[in-house]
């Protein structure tokens, strides 16, 4: 039976270095629970010795009940002038009164010489004190081999001897690191066979992603007898970032077939929740194309693509993305056909029968494409276009007329003030209601829901969340047409809205009105 592949998830640490990423106490302890219950074996909380945020995490974590997860402290061999009994980052990495205590020592004689400034014999014996300390105390230890791929490459008797110190000294896995991220895969491969050579230790791989190569080289490395994958939670990370958990794990499971120590195939649908939830804790937006949990990852556009994957989805798709916790998704656009719209409809319940109507489905292509010809672009606003649909076969979504909207932007000293006035008619009656906001498209926004909460509840759960401007004919200049679209969601629902003007205020106005308007349809009592 083959080895169990381990997971290490550092995104709390390594994962927090890349720029606009950072975590609160409470983010951490929060993402600590839903990696343990998704299914990671070791979760890296941070280095103590570097941050009152990280001791304090260290303390918090053992009120957790953890089902699964080891919690790994983080922290370097001893300092040279110290004693490993006198050194501060060992004392803390101590008190961290973690299980598991993960060490990085230098394993590129350029660093011992030109970094630390000591002998490369002194640097062998802060390994070995180290982490012999560390056995002693009782702590697993993981032992991270900084920078050992060119430090091979420069001297590879001398990294091969970093590695006999660690393991002489008791070390239960040693991973090598592509620290500099330039490390080709068949170099990792080459590189690992000549470690298992003279290492019997478990060997481990941490690789950077500064040559796009993280995770091909974490898997390069465990089809070599790898048995513990360090990463982060969509590739977070300094420079370019870390290899990508939320890649290698499906890539082990589904295509290798690798057993992993905590995760199968059915918590493996959870993936593209889990990797929204850490997107949404440090405020980025996910990113659409990501691998496997993008919300592109399984769109089709061409309509020659759609009626493949009608028939066959492996025509166009490399796994199931039901298997990842993604979803098909079929575009709307100009290059669209008869299998893009009846596929979309077949998704909307009570649209089904249009896709049976020769003369609707021809109708409702040829409004696509001529709105498209003007500007509108229908392959995300799926929202849009819902209603569209619905106005074509005689359906409108209502609710509300706008009779008028005023938007003024004033300066007044060095402060902008932004201010809305909206007239509506609702079965009737005229609502005039108006707001300020941060900018004239938010004004506008809060006048128009202010107006409407007189007729309908709920719509202040109703969130913007993304808005996205484009200018469609740049060489027009100042009589370009701008196209607008709004992101909004509501509890767990997210959808998508687009307006095309010259006026941008117009064209946020269009979307944002069918945003409201798809809600009060959809989601409103």
């Amino acid at each position: 039976m083959s080895q169990k592949v381990y997971i290490y998830d550092t995104t709390m640490r390594d994962g927090r270095q890349g720029e606009s990423v950072d975590f609160s106490l409470s983010d951490m302890l929060l993402l600590t629970k839903v990696l343990d219950d998704f299914g990671i074996d070791y979760i890296e909380g941070g280095w103590p010795a570097s941050n009152p945020k990280d001791r304090t995490f260290f303390e918090e974590v053992r009120k957790l009940e953890l089902n699964h997860a080891k919690v790994c402290s983080f922290g370097s061999t001893r300092h040279a002038k110290n004693s490993v009994q006198d050194d501060v980052n060992v004392k803390e990495l101590i008190n961290s009164q973690t299980p598991v205590v993960t060490i990085f020592g230098k394993s590129w004689d350029l660093h011992v010489r030109k970094v630390f400034n000591i002998s490369l014999e002194e640097n062998l014996e802060l390994i070995y004190d180290t982490i012999a300390y560390l056995k002693d105390k009782g702590r697993e230890v993981i032992y991270d081999a900084e920078h050992f791929f060119d430090g091979f490459k420069d001297n590879p008797d001398y990294a091969l001897k970093t590695l006999q110190v660690a393991e002489k000294a008791g070390a239960d896995n040693i991973t090598l690191a592509d620290t500099n991220g330039g490390t080709l895969p068949h170099e990792v491969r080459q590189i690992i066979n000549t470690v298992k050579e003279v290492i019997k230790t478990p060997l481990g791989i941490h690789a950077h992603n500064d040559s796009d190569l993280a995770v091909a080289n974490s898997i390069e490395a465990v089809q070599n007898g790898v048995i513990l994958v360090q990463g982060t939670m969509n590739g977070f990370g300094e420079r370019c970032g870390n290899a990508n958990l939320v890649s290698i794990i499906p890539s082990l499971i589904l295509k290798l077939k690798k057993e992993l120590n905590g995760i199968d195939k059915n918590k493996l649908k959870r993936l593209r929740d889990i990797s929204n939830f850490v997107y949404d804790l440090v405020n980025l937006p996910p990113n659409e194309r990501q691998p496997f949990v993008g919300i592109s990852a399984f769109a089709h556009k061409g309509g020659v693509h759609v009626n493949a994957v009608q028939k066959d989805p492996r025509t166009y798709e490399h796994i199931s993305p039901e298997d990842v916790g993604n979803v098909r998704r079929i575009l709307i656009s100009e290059q669209s056909g008869r299998s893009n719209i009846i596929d979309k409809l077949n998704n909307i319940e009570d649209l089904k029968e249009v896709s049976k109507n020769e003369k609707l489905l021809k109708l409702v292509l040829e409004k696509i494409k001529d709105l498209e010809n003007q500007g509108y672009s229908f392959e995300s606003a799926e929202a849009s276009f819902e209603l569209l649909v619905r106005e074509v076969i005689d359906q409108k979504i209502e609710f509300f007329e706008c009779v008028s909207f005023n938007v003024i932007v004033t300066k007044s000293l060095d402060e902008f003030v932004n201010y809305a006035l909206v007239k509506i008619k609702v079965d009737g009656n005229l609502e005039i209601s108006a707001d300020e906001g941060d900018g004239p498209v938010n004004a506008l926004d809060r006048a128009l829901r202010k107006a409407l909460t007189k007729f309908y509840s709920g719509i202040d759960k109703l969130k913007l969340i993304d808005y996205k401007v484009r200018i469609i004919n740049p060489k027009e200049g100042s009589a370009a047409k701008i196209r607008v679209l709004t992101e909004f969601k509501y509890e767990n629902n997210t959808f998508t809205t687009i307006g095309v003007s010259e006026n941008i205020i117009d064209a946020s106005f269009q979307a944002i009105s069918d945003a409201l308007r798809y809600f009060l349809f959809k989601y409103s009592s």
